[in-house]
C-alpha cells in the first residue's frame, strides 16, 4: 500500500540532474506488473472471502498468516527485528493509521460495496493527503493539487449519486473507504515527519503485528467465532491473502522500494483501481457499470496529479507505497 518511504533516485544523471527518460530493467518491470495485479485483483479476493467469513476476522487471520511469512522470511536473512521501547511506541503510533485504521475501515467498505468502488474510492488516498497537508500541515496546494482533488471529487461524486439512486446502494459503504483514505493519508504525513531509522522491512513487519492485535481483540469482542467448513473458492481466497497480499507482495515491494523511479511507482498505483474493478467481473461476476469505468479514469487523473513528479523534482509529491497494503489493498 504508500506510506511515507521515498525511492532512491537512481534515476538522476551524473551531473545530479533528473533524467527524464527513465527505463526499467525486465526484472523490475515485471515486479511492477506483478504488484499492480496484486494489488488490484486482491479487492475481489477480500469480498470473496466475505461471503463466508466476517471482516475482521478476515483480516486478522490474513494479515497473522502473513506476519508470519515475513518474520520467517526476515530469519531467513538475518535481519534482526528488535526495537527499544521509543521505537516500538513510535511505531505503534504510526501503526495506528497506515495499517490498522486503513485496513479495519476498508474492510468493512468491502462488506457494503462492489469490490472494484470500493478500491476507486480507497485510492482518493493521495487527494486526501494534499488536502490534509495543506490545512494542518502548512504544506501548499498547487494547482496540479487542485486538479487533483476536483477529479477525486467528481469521481466520488459519480459513486455517490449511482448508490444514492440504486434501491441496493450502501451509501454507508462509501463513508467507510473515505474514512479508511482519510486514515491513509493522515499515516502517510505522519510517516513522513517521522525519525525513525528503521528498514521498511523491520517497520512493515511490527506495524502489522501490533495490528493484528488490535484485530483480534475486536474480532472476539464484536463478531461471531468463524466455523472451520469453507468452500474451496474461500478457501483459496484465504491463502491468497496470506501468502500474495501480506506476503510474497510485500517482501517484493520492500525490494524495490528504494530504487523504484517515481514514475514507476505513480504508474502502479494509478492502475491498481482500475484493475480491481476488472477483475471483479472474472473472479466474483461483479458487474462492470460504465459509471464505475468513468470513476476509476477520474481516479487515475487525480492520482497522476498528485504523485506524477515534475520536471524540477525528484520525488514524487505523495511518498512512494512502502511494503504495506492492500496497500496499502
Amino acid at each position: 500500500r504508500f506510506r511515507g518511504l521515498r525511492p532512491t533516485p537512481r534515476h538522476q544523471s551524473a551531473g545530479g540532474g533528473v533524467n527524464h527518460g527513465v527505463t526499467l530493467s525486465r526484472g523490475a518491470l515485471a515486479a511492477v506488473v506483478f504488484m499492480t495485479l496484486a494489488w488490484g485483483f486482491n479487492w475481489p479476493m477480500m469480498k470473496l472471502s466475505l461471503r463466508e467469513m466476517t471482516p475482521v476476522f478476515f483480516r486478522a487471520l490474513t494479515m497473522t498468516g502473513g506476519v508470519l511469512l515475513l518474520v520467517a522470511f526476515a530469519r531467513l536473512r538475518g535481519v534482526s527485528l528488535a526495537l527499544t521501547r521509543p521505537q516500538l511506541r513510535a511505531v505503534a503510533w504510526l501503526a495506528l493509521p497506515n495499517m490498522f485504521g486503513w485496513h479495519l475501515l476498508s474492510i468493512l467498505g468491502v462488506k457494503e460495496l462492489a469490490s472494484g468502488r470500493a478500491a476507486i474510492l480507497g485510492f482518493t488516498m493521495p487527494i486526501w493527503t494534499l488536502l490534509l497537508g495543506a490545512l494542518f500541515f502548512g504544506q501548499p496546494l498547487t494547482r496540479r493539487g487542485v486538479l487533483s482533488a476536483a477529479a477525486a471529487a467528481v469521481a466520488v461524486g459519480l459513486l455517490v449519486a449511482h448508490e444514492l439512486g440504486d434501491l441496493a446502494g450502501r451509501p454507508v459503504g462509501i463513508v467507510w473507504m473515505q474514512l479508511a483514505a482519510v486514515a491513509w493519508a493522515l499515516g502517510t504525513l505522519m510517516m513522513r515527519r517521522s525519525h525513525l531509522t528503521l528498514s521498511a522491512e523491520v517497520l512493515t513487519i511490527w506495524m502489522m503485528a501490533l495490528s493484528c492485535i488490535g484485530f483480534w481483540f475486536i474480532a472476539l469482542a464484536v463478531e461471531p467465532l468463524p466455523g472451520l467448513n469453507y468452500s474451496s473458492a474461500i478457501v483459496g481466497s484465504l491463502l491468497w491473502g496470506v501468502a500474495i497480499n501480506y506476503g510474497i507482495a510485500q517482501i517484493v515491494w520492500v525490494r524495490l522500494a528504494r530504487t523504484l523511479p517515481p514514475q514507476a511507482s505513480t504508474f502502479a498505483i494509478m492502475a491498481v483501481p482500475l484493475v480491481g474493478a476488472v477483475s471483479a467481473g472474472f473472479i466474483i461476476d461483479e458487474p462492470l457499470r460504465g459509471t464505475d469505468m468513468v470513476a476509476a479514469g477520474f481516479i487515475m487523473i487525480a492520482i497522476a496529479s498528485a504523485l506524477w513528479p515534475t520536471r524540477a523534482q525528484d520525488p514524487p509529491t505523495t511518498p512512494a507505497p512502502t511494503a504495506l497494503k492492500d496497500t496499502h489493498s
